[in-house]
């Protein structure tokens, strides 16, 4: 198993897409580990948000400049293009109207980077066949408290990026132990990701 930086491989892909200097607003931020990593390694200028309390605390005694907000309730506070990231780590699969929290991470941020687990990944369907919701390490939780309200794959997602006009730029896919996959037929990669990150612009 590889050895991340974070203890979290999409991390460390996030963490090599942000230049030095950059403004990034991590949605989602928990306790602030990200920020963190990011403003004491490239001197970012950075701003987390999170709805829980003890999320909130945590990243504030991380020093990190954070803010308590609703994602579902958009990103009002925040005007057009004032950031060069907006980061979206494995909270997607939580969020109801998911098509808005994308436009609203383009319209306030130059770039959006998502991470989801895969509900494809063949681990999933395995324990889907055997009758039961799949837990892994990508899915920690149990189905009656999970956070989740989305399970979908990479097919998915792509679909709905070209239907909303979003452009990728980038994508990479994990297996459980944090490696990248690395295969050229689509239908196999979906198959053997656990976890996907991707890096997203607007078409102009």
């Amino acid at each position: 198993m590889t050895a991340h930086t974070l203890g979290r491989p999409d991390f460390d892909i996030i963490s090599a897409w942000i230049e030095p200097g950059h403004r990034v607003l991590d949605l989602g931020c928990g306790d602030g580990t990200l920020l963190k990593h990011l403003i004491d390694t490239r001197g970012v200028h950075g701003v987390g948000v999170d709805v829980d309390d003890a999320n909130i605390l945590a990243a504030i005694k991380n020093g990190i400049n954070v803010l308590q907000g609703n994602l579902e309730k958009g990103l009002d506070e925040f005007t057009d293009q004032s950031f060069d990231h907006v980061v979206l780590s494995r909270t997607l699969q939580t969020v109801r109207h998911t098509e808005g929290i994308l436009r609203e991470m383009l319209r306030v941020g130059r770039e959006a980077v998502v991470s989801f687990p895969n509900f494809a990944y063949w681990k999933n369907l395995r324990s889907v066949l055997d009758g039961r919701m799949p837990v892994s390490e990508d899915l920690p939780y149990q189905w009656y408290d999970s956070p989740n309200v989305r399970f979908f794959t990479l097919f998915d997602f792509e679909a709905l990026c070209a239907q909303m006009g979003l452009i990728i730029r980038e994508r990479h896919v994990l297996d459980e132990g944090g490696n990248m996959v690395d295969n050229d037929d689509e239908r196999e990669l979906n198959f053997l990701g656990s976890l996907a990150v991707y890096r997203l612009t607007r078409s102009r």
